[in-house]
């Protein structure tokens, strides 16, 4: 199916609804790895394409560099009479092959120009910054910045540097625990002498401090990866000649531009990771268990690549006397200062529910909390609600503090809205706040959203104007607490073509 790859890149993706967006950010990783930039929009929509068919299982995308193209494999388990779409962009060919219990539905891109090309117009103009150094150096750098994967960068700094600066080149990322040196990525102009390449340095001290030595029979200059006063890694370049002192020059100034690079992503990376481990924290531990007469159901999206800490939460948790809590929140802005008033509020909530104060007391000391923060404080819209069971259904005592309106929907198909909005948090001193009854007979849903849902905007138009998310969930009678809040975040993203830039919390109560 395939030639030999001069460099083979592949990730696994679960199945949902991120994994064709995961795919496409793959993709453009790949193609700016290997500097494919006339590539990059059609590669991108044919992996976005044969991802789209891809459902219920996990599935790997395996991108393979073959000199003068590049191949997509998108590798799943089973489903051998499925029948698959044709790519919509031109490929140089296409097709669905099986390997045991794996199905593999791949095409091939063919790719302009070759590495024998650019090094013939590297070396007529090697003896001078003109052109084509200048040319290069800027594409350096853009691709450089194009990527903020820790792991891509030194796949990107390798193959920026052959064919043009080197025959090989090893990228080395130094270890804080001081652990054995290998290197991150291996690129070589002739894919068949990797291995012995990697035999090779694998018996090699590289010296942190740069410097020439020779390996097997390549020169190899080491240039350090320095970057905000800490070393970062080393860049290995190899050849059977020497190197010049121009080249000297020019890798110095790609390593440091790579440098860079890399500790950007680093700090990108640490930070994407914080944000996400905080989030975590921020939301119920896990899910709760069976709750009498009651079907529940939530979704909760961060917004964001960085899934960056936002305002928006819920919780669904025991109170005793065999009650039930509930609450969606929206903090008034993201980052850290939104984060410390969301966990003030969840743990505030959780603890006076069980201290056994009621809905209305909790929202007057969640209030006073709040503003005693003082200057960190961020307002706050909630809905907070006990919820109770009775022969009749369920009784909800219920306070919403500026929060979207609460709806609920009668298995007759008839949608209203149940409670009155009162104040703020974390704004009036004196607000003080009166809870309502609100009774759900078997069959009855009460949904509660924060204005990720209500606020999703295309063409300056609202998906809540003109009561667009009461007409949605009039169209769920009979359907489950999931599926209800399936159907609403299918809706939300469906309703604009642009990722949402606002986290989204979805809770759905119903009857049974």
């Amino acid at each position: 199916m395939t030639n030999a790859p001069r460099a083979v890149l592949a990730a696994t993706f679960a199945p949902g609804d991120t994994a064709v967006p995961a795919v496409r950010r793959f993709t453009r990783e790949v193609m700016t790895a290997w500097a494919a930039m006339p590539l990059f929009a059609p590669a991108e929509q044919l992996a976005g394409e044969f991802a789209a068919q891809v459902t219920e299982v996990p599935f790997e995308v395996i991108w393979s560099h073959l000199g003068n193209g590049v191949q997509i494999e998108v590798r799943r388990k089973g489903a051998p009479g499925l029948s698959l779409d044709a790519p919509s962009v031109p490929v140089d060919e296409w097709g669905v092959t099986f390997a045991g219990e794996y199905r593999i539905h791949w095409a091939r891109l063919h790719l302009p120009g070759s590495a024998e090309r650019v090094a013939a117009e590297w070396s007529t103009e090697r003896h001078s910054r003109g052109p084509v150094w200048l040319g290069f150096l800027a594409d350096a750098s853009d691709l450089l910045a194009g990527t903020l994967d820790p792991d891509m960068v030194p796949a990107i700094i390798s193959q920026i540097v052959v064919p043009r600066l080197a025959t090989w080149c090893a990228v080395y990322t130094w270890s804080d625990d001081g652990g054995p040196q290998r290197p991150a990525y291996l690129w070589h102009t002739d894919e068949r002498r990797i291995d012995e390449l990697r035999e090779e340095l694998a018996t090699a001290q590289i010296p942190q401090s740069g410097g020439s030595m020779q390996l097997g029979d390549s020169q190899m200059l080491v240039i350090p990866l320095l970057a905000r006063g800490r070393a970062l890694g080393a860049m290995c370049l190899g050849r059977p000649d020497r190197f010049a002192e121009d080249i000297f020059q020019y890798a110095e100034d790609i390593g440091r531009r790579a440098a860079l690079a890399m500790d950007n992503a680093r700090l990108y990376a640490t930070q994407a990771a914080a944000n996400r481990a905080l989030q975590r924290s921020l939301l119920p531990p896990n899910e709760p268990g069976e709750i009498p007469g009651l079907d529940p159901a939530v979704v909760y999206e961060p917004a964001g690549e960085t899934n960056e800490v936002g305002g928006d939460f819920y919780d669904l948790f025991a109170a005793g006397d065999g009650s039930w809590r509930f609450a969606v929140g929206d903090v008034c802005g993201t980052g850290p200062e939104a984060a410390a008033v969301t966990g003030l509020a969840r743990h505030t909530l959780r603890l006076l529910a069980r201290e056994g104060y009621g809905v209305a007391a909790v929202l007057d000391r969640l209030n006073q909390a709040i503003l005693d923060e003082g200057e960190r404080a961020r307002f706050l819209t909630l809905l907070h609600g006990e919820i109770k069971p009775v022969p009749t259904g369920l009784d909800v005592w219920m306070v919403s503090a500026g929060h979207p309106e609460a709806i609920r929907l009668r298995p007759t198909g008839v949608v209203d809205t149940v409670v009155t909005s009162q104040s703020l948090l974390g704004v009036f001193p004196e607000a003080t706040f009166k809870a309502e009854l609100v009774h759900l007979d078997p069959g009855d849903v009460l949904l509660a959203v924060t204005d990720g849902v209500t606020e999703r905007r295309q063409d300056g138009r609202l998906l809540d104007d003109d009561g667009g998310l009461a007409k949605l969930l009039a169209e769920c009678v009979g359907l489950s607490a999931r599926a209800v809040a399936e159907r609403i975040r299918r809706a939300v993203q469906d309703f604009a073509s642009e990722p949402s830039a606002d986290d989204l919390a979805i809770v759905v109560l119903r009857a049974r």
